[in-house]
């Protein structure tokens, strides 16, 4: 498990500003109509230009520059010249930038026009979660308290909670270790949160149960019960007195709808 320093830290807020610029510059772009491959572009192009680079394109494969979900799709959504926005879809955008070495990784929900009600409660919960989540950690804490702390926030929707990925260490590499769960696991209460952590906090929440299955492309991740999905990402590090988010929209945008 890398540790990281002022050093790095210096690094990982220009990285993961970066990626938060990619998520608040696309925001306008996204209405009825639009392609997935297009807002794809549009980031991809908007990366090059803050001179980064996208760790997913080729990322064992991964054929594009940022992953795109809609409603079912859980995650890892291959943007497609067909696959066109429609009124009422919400969608989640996740990109992670390598800048200098040091990766910024973030992602964001969306929605198309108005939702329905319980889409956007979807929404609102996730996001709360996430940043309930991220607010209580210091060092000295089990990472048990991340799974434990979503639970207890969504634990009266009834929503699954994603178990077939999770969170992860990332600074100089795009993963690495500890792995973060979004549900409690008393194993985890050994293991103990240090200064110098670097890592995503992600859940992915769904309206119907936690089963998933993965198409055959390997990649793209949906419900089996064809409910909706929702996740919020930020990368975060480990201070001495709390945590640092290097991922915060320099636009102060959190969840939708955003005003633009």
């Amino acid at each position: 498990m890398a540790i990281y320093n002022k050093h790095d830290f210096a690094k990982l807020r220009v990285a993961g500003r970066i990626a938060a610029e990619v998520l608040d510059y696309i925001t306008p772009f996204i209405k009825e109509g639009v392609s997935t491959l297009e807002l794809n572009d549009l980031c991809h192009a908007f990366i090059l230009k803050k001179g980064a680079t996208s760790a997913c394109l080729h990322y064992n494969g991964f054929p594009k520059s940022v992953c795109i979900s809609i409603n079912d799709v859980i995650c890892h959504g291959i943007p497609r010249k067909d696959e066109i926005l429609k009124k009422g879809d919400i969608l989640n955008i996740d990109v992670t930038v390598i800048k200098d070495g040091y990766y910024g990784d973030t992602s964001r929900m969306y929605t198309v026009g108005k939702v329905s009600k319980g889409a956007q409660d979807l929404i609102n919960y996730t996001y709360e979660a996430m940043m309930s989540a991220i607010d209580i950690l210091r060092p000295g804490l089990p990472l048990s308290v991340i799974g434990y702390t979503v639970e207890e926030v969504i634990k009266h929707k009834k929503y699954g909670i994603v178990k077939d990925f999770a969170g992860h260490g990332i600074g100089k590499k795009f993963h690495e270790d500890p792995n973060i769960l979004h549900y409690y696991t008393s194993f985890y209460d050994k293991h103990i949160i240090q200064e110098g952590m670097v890592f995503t906090v992600e859940p992915m929440i769904n309206t119907g149960n936690d089963e998933m299955f993965i198409e055959k492309n390997g990649w793209i991740a949906r419900t089996c019960d064809e409910s909706l999905s929702a996740q919020f990402e930020h990368t975060i590090g480990i201070t001495k007195d709390g945590v640092e988010i290097f991922t915060l929209s320099p636009k102060g945008f959190t969840k939708p709808p955003y005003k633009v």
